[in-house]
């Protein structure tokens, strides 16, 4: 189940969630999407090859993940639970001690984030709450307590909205002089909240949007589908997809259909991809 938060919150968190039950995969691969994702775990521990990283990290107590540029994999136990939060690209800022530059393709155990005794405690008291209306709300009331003021995080919030309605087609430059700011102002402040460039922010939102566009159940016509993504031809098209997912588009296409035949209507269909 999932909600969106109330003010302000809803303005830096897509939802919460509450997630129980058999993972549909063992591993899952998640390509590179525009938000973080920050969890709090309930259950057995799982992993997360996270970048470049050779070998999985376990994580037991949960994570923090700021927007990715490459595909991370996740190992899931058979049984998994946890809480947790979709948050908007610029939406991890105001919850971290440090600049979310430095967690860029770095996931981090949530207790690197809040310390181990106030993470316990929060375990503890969403462990025993009543159901996941309540757990989600005593979630909801951590990031309001924790919630602080970020320098810089009005031009950001601002800028990557525009990038995100216009599905990563609008010019950064022309951005960045509407806002008032240099093009290298504009990028470092996305550097900092962010973890990324405005440049590689607008690339994740339009293959986001052109990616979530295809119906695997249908013939595909990929040529039409680049050229009216913008992109300069289906090389260009197929170079990106590589560069996100690790996958040909045709292979993306075949991984796709498996997850609808052998898990149809599952809540995770449609951007995670097994890895098994």
């Amino acid at each position: 189940m999932a909600r969106v938060p109330r003010g302000p919150l809803d303005g830096l968190i897509g939802d919460l969630y509450y997630l129980e039950g058999v993972a549909p995969y063992g591993r899952l691969t998640l390509p590179p999407m525009p938000g973080a994702l920050l969890i709090v775990n309930l259950g057995a521990p799982f992993r997360i090859r996270g970048g470049t990283d050779v070998e999985m990290g376990e994580y037991a107590d949960g994570c923090v993940v700021s927007m990715p540029t490459r595909a991370f994999e996740f190992g899931y136990p058979r049984w998994t639970r946890s809480v947790g939060a979709h948050l908007k690209p610029w939406g991890l800022a105001p919850f971290l001690p440090m600049p979310v530059g430095e967690l860029c393709d770095r996931p981090v155990t949530i207790e690197q984030v809040w310390g181990r005794p106030a993470v316990a405690e929060l375990r503890d008291r969403l462990a025993t709450a009543g159901g996941p209306h309540e757990m989600l709300t005593l979630l909801e009331d951590e990031l309001m307590r924790r919630l602080s003021e970020t320098a810089g995080l009005g031009l950001v919030r601002h800028t990557s909205s525009v990038l995100a309605a216009t599905g990563g087609a609008a010019a950064v430059g022309d951005l960045s002089v509407a806002a008032g700011v240099s093009s290298t102002h504009l990028a470092q402040r996305f550097k900092e909240l962010i973890g990324v460039t405005p440049k590689r922010l607008a690339r994740t939102y339009r293959f986001t949007a052109t990616v979530l566009s295809i119906d695997p159940a249908g013939p595909i016509d990929w040529g039409d589908l680049a050229a009216r993504a913008g992109y300069f031809d289906q090389a260009h098209f197929g170079h990106e997809f590589r560069a996100f997912t690790g996958l040909t588009p045709t292979r993306y296409v075949e991984v796709r259909r498996r997850f609808l035949r052998e898990h149809p209507g599952h809540s995770l269909d449609g951007w995670p991809l097994p890895a098994d």
